[in-house]
């Protein structure tokens, strides 16, 4: 049995890591525009716009 070489391993890996970070940023996108978290992520935001509260 022969062993694989650079070209088999290095088109393995550029064809699934592909489709593996495709899928990844899919998934963050989903996670990021889900209409449950449009909260969360709009207190975050605004955040640097708040006035700092603290006693000196």
């Amino acid at each position: 049995m022969e062993g694989l070489n650079y070209e088999q391993v290095a088109g393995f890996a550029h064809s699934w890591g592909v489709l593996y970070f495709l899928a990844l940023f899919a998934l963050v996108c989903a996670y990021a525009f889900w209409p449950s978290n449009r909260k969360t992520f709009n207190n975050a935001a605004s955040i640097p716009l708040q006035d700092d509260e603290t006693e000196s």
